[in-house]
This record gives C-alpha cells, structure tokens and sequence, in this order.
C-alpha cells in the first residue's frame, strides 16, 4: 500500500534536505504518492502568503505532511507558516524527541527524552494588546477595577489561556505515547506557584489524567526546577508534558543535550492530521550549496514513518542514520570535529550514505 503524504520542500535549504529525506524514506522499502505543494518566500510574491491553501487543503486529504523549514519574514506582517498550519490544523501536540546518538557532539551519551508541548494555548495562543490602543486602555481599566491593581499605561499585554480540554488533551497525548511506546513516565511541568489559576489548571488537570494511567508512573515539577534538573541528571526522565511556552524552551533545552537542532526532529500532531518536521532554520544563505546538514528532517521521517505504523522500516532508517553518524566519515561539517574538515560530504552525499547502510542490513 502506498500513503499519501503531502511534501512541502519549504524554502532556503529546506528544498535540498526534503529531497535527501524523501530518497531516504523511498529506500526503506515503504512505498508513497507525494503531493508536492509549495510554500514559503518562493511563492510569497506569488500568492501573497507564505501558506497558500492549497497547501492546507492537501494536508486535510492526505492527513499526513512532511515540510521542509519555512522562512518567516522579519517584520513584514506575515504570520508563521507553523504557527497557521497548527492553528488551521489543530495540530495541538507538539512532539521532540531528544536522543543521543554515539559520534554526535555532546557533554551527555545517554539522552532519551520525549517533549510534548501543548500547541495551541498560553501565552502563544496570540490573544495580546498592542501599547497604546484603545483595546488595551479598556483591559487596564477592567484590570484596575476587578483587582484593584494600578497597571501603567504605557505597556503591552498578552494573554495567558489554558483550558481545561486544551490541557486535558495534551496530557492524555502524553501517556498514550507512553502507553504505545513502553515509556514508564510522565512528567508535568509547571509554574504552579506562582501562576496558581493558570498553571494550576494544567496541574490539577494532569493530576487527575495521570489516574486514568495506573501502569505508567506520574509526577510533576516546577519549571525553573526542571531546566535544572534536565542539565544535572536528565536520566531520571522519561515523557515530558508542558504548556506552549515552557514546552518552547524546554524542548530546545533538550535538543542542546544531543549536540543541536540539526539533528532534533519534530511533529505537530492532531486528532486527525500530522505535520512533520525538522525544527531548525531555514537557513536562506547556504541554499543551492548542498552542504547543510538533513539529519533533523531525515528524523522526523523516522517519526512520520512510526505513526503510519510502519516500524520495522523506521528501526531500519534510524539504525543506518545511527551507523552513518558513529562512523563520523559521511556527515556534513557540523558533525565532524572540526568544521573546517575537508572530509566533510554534503546534503546528498548524506542521503547516500544512509541509503547503502540500509541496502547491507
């Protein structure tokens, strides 16, 4: 059976390492209809978006997306591409997975940590005040009189929304990862001492959650704690759930115990559709150059290819990406020891490599 998948190469260099991990998952054996569709700064002008609809519409026949890295133009008004694909999507969990791989750079050699951030609410729900206009006077005053705090003027303000469905999905995400995958725990993580309504919510909430889950163990901590906590002895971790903006920075934190974002994968999940993707930049000034590095994107394919529920082909791509790495002799400049080695291979050469570890296994 071949699946329909929605391929959106993006821009900058995101044409080049789509193409690496498309021949990639190709060689595995799994079969695939690509529904190539373009979005981005190449057809920005075009079109007048870095989204298109079509791009949308795709993703909601195919149910599964693959995307390159999208540039989002810096103070041009326009929305991130991401950021509209969760929103149109619901797209609400966000899965990064942070494992250590023998070659890679790291001070740690035994990462194995899965974030799930909650993608939809808290402060990046997009619910803010801009200085000085007349919605945010009207919120200072409402402010002032129903909690008697005096709030100047001069000032901006977001919103922080968490709900309880919004929390309760998340959490449930969660353990049924666990569950699917033999993880033993989930960890909540929070700011419930001090943000006690909000934070609080999605504490109480996991609490009650983690119930319906009596095989997989559960506890929580606070946020600033765990960042911590991650650094000192990130083995006594396991799962991880979080709101939006902890699950951010947590989730980057994590990425930087494995050696970078060039080799950290990510989905963004919904009840009915799925959109994977590496997590790092566009990066526009080394595009046409064959020379970034594909592995991020190659493992999100490896996760693209666990919820199609084709397994044994993910253990077999991510076992030839795990030998290519350990050899250390068919990696782009940021894997080798020194950048400026002249061994180093490019994007394709990359593909390759991976390629022929498969064909021997």
């Amino acid at each position: 059976m071949a699946y329909d998948v929605t391929l959106i190469p993006g821009d900058g260099t995101g044409p080049e390492i789509t193409e690496a991990t498309r021949r990639v998952l190709e060689a595995t054996g799994v079969e695939f209809n690509w529904h190539v569709h373009q979005a981005g700064l190449a057809v920005l002008e075009k079109t007048g978006t870095v989204l298109p609809d079509e791009v949308i519409e795709s993703i909601r026949k195919t149910h599964v997306g693959l995307k390159g890295p999208i540039t989002t133009p810096v103070g041009k008004g326009f929305r991130s591409a991401n950021v509209a694909l969760r929103k149109n999507l619901d797209l609400f969990a966000n899965l990064r997975p942070a494992k250590s791989f023998r070659g890679l750079r790291s001070r740690y050699d035994d990462i194995d940590l899965i974030i799930v951030r909650e993608n939809t609410e808290d402060l990046y729900a997009g619910i803010e005040y801009q200085r000085g206009s007349a919605e945010l006077e009207e919120l200072i005053d409402f402010i002032g009189r129903t909690t008697g705090a005096k709030l100047n003027k001069d000032a901006a303000i977001s919103i922080k929304y968490i709900s309880v469905p919004g929390s309760r999905r998340i959490v449930k995400f969660a353990f049924d990862y666990a569950r699917a995958n033999g993880r033993k725990k989930v960890t909540a993580v929070h700011k419930a001492n001090i943000m006690k309504f909000s934070d609080g919510l999605f504490l109480q909430v996991a609490q009650e959650v983690a119930k319906e889950y009596p095989d997989i163990q559960f506890e929580d901590r606070i946020v600033d704690n765990m960042c911590m906590q991650l650094v000192q002895k990130p083995e006594l971790y396991d799962v991880m759930v979080l709101p939006n903006l902890y699950g951010d920075i947590i989730s980057d934190l994590s990425a930087g115990l494995i050696g970078g974002l060039g080799v950290a994968p990510g989905a963004n999940i919904g009840t009915d559709y799925a959109v994977f993707e590496p997590v790092h930049g566009s990066a526009p000034k080394y595009a046409g150059q064959n020379k970034v590095n594909p592995m991020a994107m190659m493992f999100s394919g490896v996760l693209m290819l666990r919820h199609l529920n084709e397994r044994a082909a993910a253990d077999r791509m991510e076992k030839a990406m795990a030998a290519v790495i350990a050899e250390g002799k068919d990696v782009t400049y940021d894997l080798k020891p020194r950048p400026d080695d002249p061994t180093s291979v490019g994007t394709s050469q990359v593909a390759d490599a991976i390629i022929a570890k498969m064909r021997e296994m």
